[in-house]
């Protein structure tokens, strides 16, 4: 079994047009993001590994901030899952797989959680 790597970045927050419910539409909703990506590891880190050996973790959190388009409306947070994904394999060909969980803060009562969770494999 080969070794993988996952770099991860959990539980950021992000407002997203996203929503089909007339209450949702027309106003960013807070969406909470979990971002893991799977990459081949080198061989060996050692304590002078530079960081072009990995990905910046701040890759990870652009993919859900600035790379999505600007007054883009989702209606499901799957296509924000999507979209995010996209941009992590396009950004670096060393990207194996991502998975995206989004929380929808805006609907949850009390210590719920609604949301998604997508993996997609590069294809």
């Amino acid at each position: 079994m080969a070794d993988s790597l996952i770099l991860e970045v959990a539980d950021f927050e992000v407002d997203v047009l996203t929503g089909i419910l007339s209450e949702e539409t027309g106003k960013p909703q807070p969406l909470r993001i979990t971002i893991a990506v799977r990459l081949t590891p080198e061989r060996h880190y050692t304590p002078d590994t530079p960081l072009t050996a990995s990905k910046n973790y701040m890759d990870l959190k652009f993919a859900a901030r600035e790379a999505l388009p600007e007054g883009v409306h989702f209606k499901l947070i799957e296509a924000v899952a999507d979209h995010i994904c996209d941009t992590l394999f396009l950004q670096d060909e060393r990207v194996e797989a991502v998975t995206v969980k989004i929380v929808k803060l805006a609907i949850a009562e009390s210590s719920e959680k609604i949301g998604i969770t997508l993996t997609r494999d590069r294809r």
